[in-house]
């Protein structure tokens, strides 16, 4: 009895110390392995239940000094442009560490997406904090915008991870994005002309007329859905944002602005310029050589002259004959909204073009979180996960850590960690920068 005993609490002590080290493996190891740390990112992660379904929500706002989580009195707590980012963002590290609660969150997070979604196939954007739907701020209304494209972005590229791990989810996640597609296909059903808009020729078919940042969104979705159902029509709806998106363009290697494709109108702004990004992935589907001609032309160009200016918040532009002339540039604030969009697109271009320039530049850009930017100020802590929300002057920082600079930053770190030696490069760029 007694030699079972000490059996017994033998396996009991061998299966403690296992529990111990898996423990440490997942919780500890991957963030000394990796840069890309979601601590802060699962602090303002939050479950919630709604009509008896649990879900996931990510805190909008989180403020210096104590990081606590601030809701916005008029929008509300939590919001889809947020919880989309997160959501895609969850399902890369699942992939990369495969971190089973990385995995959980992705499902709760895409309850709170499904909720969103009104039955005209668009989303509201914030919920209050009774959980109610805010259906009537700007910002919030269920109408072809950011959030819809975001949801539907995030609800095609996680479906098949959600497909292969629960079926039932995955139907409702079809089902929901399926509503968006037949949305979409109504709202850009009909033929539209080129228009003229401070002087620029412009297409008039795009979101909100000439918004190539929002249909960049949009295209990204499109792809996924194209692969998940093979619906032809969806190509036609491609071609139709990636033609807008190629009229945006200004310039040439040679001729400012150097290929940017422009945001809207006669703006372009650093935040949401996926442009290039969705126009390669584009490339990949349809084999169309002047979606990456004109990818690369602002890649190798346009991205040039960002990083020799340290970055641009917004250049707002006027046309005098043939020639694109700046009216305005804005240097500040600097987000880092506005560099991942440039890191996706560089690590999208080396995988194509399988070119190390285009990864090396990635990094360049990416430095930017480590101290490379005005007030030569880390902008991300490793240690945390946070990434401050902005710089908002030659030697200003805001201090505050929200969702979208948060998300945004671990979706430019995971992308380049999930390269062969991509860790390894930004821990050399770091110890570099000390």
């Amino acid at each position: 009895m007694l030699t079972f005993m000490k059996r017994n609490n033998n396996i009991q002590l061998i299966s403690f110390i296992a529990l111990l080290f898996i423990t440490f493996y997942v919780n500890d190891y991957f963030p000394q392995q990796f840069l890309t740390n979601p601590s802060h990112l699962n602090h303002l992660y939050k479950e919630i239940t709604i009509n008896e379904r649990e879900m996931g929500i990510i805190h909008i706002y989180s403020e210096y000094p104590d990081y606590h989580v601030v809701a916005d009195d008029d929008e509300g707590i939590a919001c889809v442009d947020d919880v989309s980012r997160a959501a895609v963002f969850y399902a890369k590290y699942y992939k990369l560490t495969g971190d089973s609660s990385s995995l959980h969150k992705v499902k709760t997070l895409t309850e709170f997406l499904l909720y969103m979604q009104s039955d005209s196939g668009w989303f509201n954007n914030f919920i209050l904090k009774d959980y109610s739907i805010n259906k009537t701020h700007k910002n919030s209304v269920a109408e072809p915008n950011w959030w819809t494209w975001r949801a539907l972005w995030a609800l095609s590229e996680n479906y098949l991870l959600i497909n292969e791990t629960d079926a039932q989810l995955s139907e409702r996640v079809l089902n929901a994005i399926e509503k968006t597609i037949i949305a979409c296909k109504n709202e850009f059903s009909l033929s539209k002309p080129i228009v003229h808009a401070e002087g620029f020729k412009r297409p008039s078919w795009l979101p909100f007329q000439s918004a190539s940042d929002q249909a960049s969104v949009l295209v990204l979705g499109l792809i996924n859905y194209y692969k998940i159902s093979k619906d032809q029509s969806a190509v036609l709806l491609i071609e139709k944002m990636c033609d807008g998106i190629l009229l945006m363009q200004e310039g040439n290697e040679n001729i400012f602005p150097f290929g940017a494709f422009l945001s809207w109108e006669n703006i372009w702004h650093a935040y949401g310029n996926s442009q290039s990004y969705a126009l390669l992935k584009a490339y990949q589907l349809l084999n169309n050589t002047r979606y990456k001609t004109a990818s690369l032309l602002e890649i190798n160009n346009f991205f040039s002259y960002l990083i020799e200016q340290q970055f641009l918040n917004e250049i707002i532009f006027s046309k005098f004959y043939t020639i694109t002339l700046p009216n305005e540039i804005k240097t500040f604030p600097q987000i880092a909204y506005g560099i991942r969009p440039m890191v996706f697109a560089l690590l999208s271009a080396y995988e194509l073009e399988n070119d190390k320039k285009y990864f090396d530049k990635a990094l360049n850009i990416a430095s930017w979180f480590f101290g490379s930017n005005y007030p030569k100020i880390q902008m991300y802590d490793t240690s945390t996960g946070r990434c401050f929300d902005g710089i908002t002057g030659i030697d200003e920082i805001n201090m505050n850590s929200g969702a979208e600079s948060t998300i945004e930053a671990l979706l430019s770190l995971i992308e380049i960690e999930k390269h062969t030696g991509g860790s390894e490069s930004l821990k050399e760029l770091i110890k570099s920068m000390e």
